[in-house]
């Protein structure tokens, strides 16, 4: 062991803290730096080893470690530092739930912060597959599948054999992976920027406003506006009033995944303003995917720390259900549920584990009489483009086995995920033909909508 990980083996037990991205600076892109700095990291991780049941990145780093002359990082060689990287898809999960060297621990270890650096270092070298460009390009695809005659192509392509081995020989898009489908009527179209009526003269001073801007995201806008549909729905149930952005584009954590940081600031550009506009007039904010919500409340603050555009639309951002069971503190929330759902198993979705909000899903659906929820604290390990790439797709599949297994044995009426391509991902690996029902969905049902 080296002398990087020598003298105490205890954590810090203050709250952990997360230091601003300093993506701006030439440093953050100078690679002898950026690998001292992995050199250093991976190893008080291969001391540690904590997160060895997390994703991959993990396991190939101490595989290398082991299989090495030296059986210490010295012994490894630099590519295999990359392949760490490529393994770790920015769940968070070994920061929030694992590490116990994370600031303001002395050792200061922030190892997705770090992954995204190494991400943001190689693609300002170009060294980007064409294909991940593509799979990153959420808002450029969905225009060009939403266009009616190519979404039928799109979609039988997507479901034909012969298609996903045409997909697997040009762009490396496993021909097992789930690939979501796409509809030339999106959740813009079937919307609009209709308002729905509300009542906000009961709502507590400091409390939710009872009109809420939906960000409906490029995957419920394209991909699944059904879930969007049924989070109208359901507050609309609540009288709570629902508008759209007058624009919206995406979020930009597939290219924050990318390490594309220029396009993140991009997507701040375009979105912020808006959304501002709409928290100034006195509107809070929903958006049905957790990954969408993440960005906003911690992503942007932390590469943008001072824009306090940024910090207002921050603390305005809700998941859907964090924001419902903020109502039923107040008494606001309808609970005349119409149904019972039974027992539901419920994957909790790593970018909801990591806002810190609690169980708040599962605290809904369980007010339901007669109705149970298990809920299933692993990750699936699809990550948006993760699961479908060629090359990651098994290993994917093998960090969802203990969540299948989980279902499994729930021997539940009802599968469900906060993350919809989560709940694809499980689906996947149940290969039984049952498809995932989204929260919002299973409420809806609840209420008998």
């Amino acid at each position: 062991m080296t002398s990087t990980t020598e003298g105490t083996r205890e954590g810090s037990l203050e709250a952990p803290t997360r230091h601003p991205i300093d993506w701006t600076s030439d440093s953050f892109y100078d690679e002898e730096k950026l690998f001292k700095e992995l050199e250093r990291v991976y190893d008080i991780c291969h001391g540690c080893r904590r997160c060895f049941n997390l994703c991959n990145s993990f396991p190939t780093l101490f595989d290398a470690i082991d299989a090495s002359d030296t059986m210490e990082l010295d012994g490894v060689a630099r590519e295999v530092y990359w392949d760490v990287v490529d393994h770790c898809y920015l769940c968070d999960m070994c920061y929030m739930t694992k590490c116990p060297y994370v600031p303001p621990h002395e050792w200061n270890v922030d190892f997705p912060h770090l992954m995204l650096r190494a991400k943001a270092v190689r693609f300002k070298k170009g060294n980007v597959r064409k294909r991940d460009r593509i799979l990153t390009s959420t808002d450029t695809v969905g225009k060009l599948a939403g266009i009616p005659v190519v979404t039928q192509l799109v979609n039988a392509t997507n479901k034909s054999k012969t298609g996903r081995k045409a997909l697997h020989r040009m762009l490396g898009v496993h021909p097992d992976a789930i690939l979501p489908e796409y509809h030339a009527k999106t959740l813009r179209k079937r919307f609009g920027s209709g308002k729905g009526a509300a009542d906000t003269s009961a709502v507590p001073a400091g409390s939710t406003s009872g009109k809420v801007v939906l960000f409906a995201t490029c995957y419920g806008n394209y991909n699944e506006p059904g879930i969007n549909q049924d989070l109208i729905a359901v507050f609309q149930h609540n009288d709570i009033a629902v508008t759209l952005a007058g624009k919206e584009q995406c979020c930009g954590m597939p290219k924050l995944e990318l390490g594309d940081l220029d396009a993140v600031k991009a997507a701040r550009d375009a979105n912020i303003p808006e959304l501002l506009r709409l928290v100034n007039e006195g509107w809070d904010i929903v958006a049905p995917v957790p990954s969408c919500v993440l960005m906003y409340k911690q992503e942007l603050p932390l590469m943008f720390p001072e824009d306090a555009d940024v910090a207002r639309v921050r603390d305005a951002i809700f998941d859907p259900f964090e924001y419902l069971m903020l109502r039923h503190k107040h008494g606001l929330l309808n609970t005349d549920f119409k149904a019972s759902l039974g027992k539901i198993a419920y994957h909790v979705a790593c970018h909801l584990r990591v806002q810190n909000l609690g169980m708040k899903t599962r605290d809904l659906l369980q007010l339901i009489p007669d109705t149970t929820v298990v809920p299933i604290e692993r990750c699936s390990g699809h990550d948006g483009t993760y699961a479908v790439k060629s090359e990651f797709h098994e290993t994917s599949m093998k960090i969802c086995r203990p969540v299948v297994n989980s279902v499994q044995k729930a021997d539940a009426a009802h599968y469900s995920s906060d993350c919809p391509m989560a709940g694809h991902q499980i689906e996947n690996g149940l290969v039984n033909g049952v498809a995932p029902e989204h929260p919002l969905t299973l409420l809806r049902m609840a209420y008998g909508l």
